[in-house]
Parts: structure tokens; C-alpha cells; sequence
């Protein structure tokens, strides 16, 4: 277990290696949550217009996430050292304080999902299946950086290799291009909702990427890091979902979207146990990360460290998935794509777009336009979302937060004299 930095940047020579921060952002994406909803996409949308809505969500999530890896990458900066460049020291908190919570709700979905996945493809109990799976992510999180790291170099592979042997069955003698040519039954989802499903589900940790693209060696690398995932491991998972549902490998696609573990049983002990490994190894991936953003932040926000906080905030999100309010995930989608995304959109305009003129301020408590653009932003996105059918939230908050920040930083910039001759007064 290495020195985490909770409380201060890291410094160069405690940066790893490219491969190295590549796997921690590689493995995230590509999980067995994202099939479901990339088959869900597929099943209202059809293949090709699917395909399109997770690909153009995916382009913005590069954007997105690329250009606040870049930053971290440059500084070594964590989220919350991140955000107080912008927020203030004090106001930073509130921002901080809300992602570093509502992340734990990711966690405590994978720990529902582990059970419920167990439940199904073996029959465990799910009760037992999410305690396994639950003290199995704490003690990923609690090792630190290079546990994320390494766990994501066996989930990527392992789901590329299982996928690909799950669609070999679901296929049968048909073929691809029949997959591709599915249309879906025609329900109700609009293209922009697909595209909000896409940047909602990564909204929270992709604004969060700094606690892992500050172990770059530079920004450059940090944005390779975040490219790895978007458009690449997240357009993956998706697409493999999406197929899923296309060759009529699940039996209710509008629910179960594109899981394909069922697709693995009944072929032998050796498919079986691999399958059970991937559930802990996959799910795994994406809740020790989600953990690790909720205890760097807090830790960040208090004089805690990072490891005994991963222990007590693990143990809540145990307690929470075990609750049940991990069903409510729909809520928490639409949460995350409307309050989270301006956050990033505010940082990226003041430490990105206006650098030059921000990269020397002086530091306060409180920076009241950054406050103030995140409000206006979630307010637009809010509005668009219950009044603007079809609209992408997410990118309707990201857009108007951008405006609101350039235009009251433009209306507070001091005013510039103008040169000209010097009164007779003033000489004399």
C-alpha cells in the first residue's frame, strides 16, 4: 500500500506509468452495468441509431473528461484540490462534498447488481452474493491505486474474451449482419434520451477523473487515459449490449437490456466459474473506483485519510444496497446527467478557457460566479428535462453553465483605461 496524496498533489516522481493510469480508466467503462443499458439503448432505438446515440454520447464524455484529465494531469491535483482553484477554498466544499456522496450511490448499485447477478445466473441468494461482492470492493478500494489498476487489467480483457463467447452462442447460425440490421420495436425513447443515458452514467465520475488522471506524468497523458475510456472501453461495453439484444440473447430486453452472462451458462463448469469470476472482477472494477473517489474526496474535505474512510464509507454503501435503494437507479440517472454535469463545465471554462487570465489570481474563500453558473446550469438542464422532451440534459447544463461563467466573468473583469493625452490640471 502506497502513499495515496489525499492532501496534496502528486508530486512527479510518484506519477506511474501511462500503461499504468491507462488500466485504471480502461477497466471502469467497460462493465457489465453499461451492456444492460447499451441493450436497453438498442431495444427502443434499433441498432444503427443506437449505436449513434452511444458513440455521440461518447464523444462528449472525451471532451468532457479529457479536458479536466488534462488539468489534473498538469497539476497532480485531486478533485477537490481541483475545484477550489475555481469554486474558492470554502465554496469548493459544496461541490466536493456532493459528488464525493452521490458516487457512493454507483457503489451500492454494483453491490445490488452483484447479488441480483449472482441470484440469477447461479441462484445464490442475493443477500449472500452482494455481502461477497461488497466486502470484496472495500478491501480493492482500501489497497489504493494500484489495486484499481491492476483489477482493471483482468476486468477488460476478461469481458472482451467472455462477450465475444457469449455472442458466439447468442448468434447461433444467424449473423452480424442481421444484428446490425435490427430495428427494435419502436417504443417511446428519443435519440437525445439515449444520448443522456450515455453522459449520465459517467457524469459523476468522469467530472471526479482528476483523483485518477493526477497520477499522469502530464496532461497529455492524462487525456490518453480518459481517451481509453471514451469513446473506446465505454463505446465497448455498450455496442456489446446493444448486440446482445439485437441477436435475441436476453429474454426481456426492455428491462434486462443487453446482459449477456446468461448467454454463458450451460456450457460447462469451466464457462460457469470464469462467468462468476468476471461478476466479482467487472463489477469490481467500477465500484472500487466509484469508492475510491467518494474516500479521496472526503478525505480531501476532512483530515481523514483515504484508506479508513474507503472502510467506513464502504460499510454505508453495503448497508444502503442492502436497503434497496439501489433500484431506484432511473432517479439517480436523471440526478446525475442534470446537477453534475455543469460542475465540469464551470472548471473547464475557468482553469481551461480562461486561463490566462484566471492561472494567477489570488485564492478566496468563496468564487460566487463559478456557485452561481453551476446553479444556472442544473437550473437549464432541469427545465430541459421536463419541459424539452428529446433534449440531451446533460449537454444543455454543460452549454449554458459555459455562457453563464464567460458572460459574469466578463461583466466583473476590471475596466481598462483608456490611453490619452493628460489633463492640464493633472500635469500641473
Amino acid at each position: 500500500m502506497g502513499e495515496e496524496y489525499e492532501h496534496e498533489p502528486v508530486p512527479l516522481h510518484a506519477r506511474k506509468s501511462l500503461l499504468s493510469v491507462c488500466s485504471v480508466w480502461f477497466g471502469f467503462p467497460m462493465n457489465l452495468g453499461n451492456a444492460v443499458f447499451g441493450g436497453v439503448i438498442v431495444y427502443n432505438l434499433g441498432f444503427l441509431t443506437g449505436a449513434a446515440a452511444i458513440v455521440l454520447g461518447n464523444l462528449v464524455l472525451f471532451g468532457y473528461v479529457g479536458a479536466l484529465s488534462w488539468l489534473a494531469g498538469r497539476t497532480g491535483e485531486n478533485f477537490a484540490q481541483q475545484t477550489a482553484r475555481t469554486f474558492g477554498t470554502l465554496g469548493a466544499r459544496l461541490p466536493a462534498a456532493f459528488l464525493s456522496t452521490v458516487v457512493i450511490g454507483w457503489y451500492s448499485f454494483q453491490i445490488g447488481l452483484s447479488g441480483t447477478t449472482l441470484q440469477q445466473v447461479l441462484g445464490w441468494a442475493t443477500l449472500w452474493g452482494a455481502l461477497a461482492g461488497g466486502v470484496f470492493f472495500v478491501v480493492l478500494t482500501a489497497v489504493g491505486i494500484r489495486a484499481l489498476s491492476l483489477i482493471g487489467l483482468i476486468a477488460t480483457p476478461l469481458f472482451v474474451v467472455l462477450a465475444a463467447v457469449a455472442l458466439g452462442h447468442g448468434l447461433g447460425g444467424a449473423s452480424l449482419g442481421s444484428a446490425v440490421s435490427y430495428e427494435g420495436p419502436g417504443t417511446a425513447m428519443s435519440f437525445g434520451a439515449a444520448m443522456s443515458i450515455v453522459i449520465a452514467g459517467f457524469s459523476d465520475s468522469g467530472t471526479m477523473t482528476a483523483d485518477f488522471t493526477r497520477w499522469a506524468k502530464s496532461g497529455r497523458a492524462g487525456v490518453v487515459a480518459a481517451s481509453c475510456a471514451f469513446p473506446f472501453a465505454n463505446c465497448v461495453a455498450f455496442l456489446v449490449g446493444g448486440l446482445v439484444v439485437a441477436v435475441g440473447g436476453t429474454t426481456d430486453p426492455g428491462s434486462n437490456g443487453g446482459g449477456f452472462l446468461g448467454l454463458l451458462m450451460g456450457h460447462g463448469p469451466l464457462l460457469t466459474t470464469l462467468a462468476v469470476v468476471l461478476v466479482f472482477a467487472n463489477l469490481g472494477s467500477v465500484a472500487s473506483h466509484c469508492l475510491y473517489n467518494a474516500a479521496v474526496g472526503w478525505s480531501a474535505l476532512t483530515p481523514a485519510r483515504m484508506r479508513p474512510l474507503a472502510l467506513l464509507l464502504g460499510a454505508i454503501g453495503l448497508i444502503a444496497a442492502l436497503s434497496g435503494v439501489w433500484a431506484h437507479f432511473v432517479d439517480w440517472l436523471n440526478l446525475l446527467g442534470i446537477f453534475v454535469p455543469p460542475i465540469g463545465a464551470v472548471l473547464i471554462t475557468d482553469q481551461l478557457l480562461l486561463r490566462r487570465r484566471t492561472a494567477t489570481r489570488p485564492a478566496v474563500a468563496y468564487r460566487l460566479p463559478a456557485l452561481v453558473s453551476w446553479a444556472v446550469g442544473a437550473g437549464a438542464a432541469t427545465a430541459a428535462h421536463y419541459l424539452l422532451p428529446g433534449a440531451v440534459d446533460a449537454l444543455v447544463g454543460m452549454v449554458v453553465a459555459v455562457c453563464a461563467y464567460a458572460a459574469m466573468d466578463r461583466a466583473l473583469r476590471p475596466a481598462v483605461p483608456i490611453a490619452g493625452p493628460v489633463p492640464a490640471a493633472v500635469r500641473a
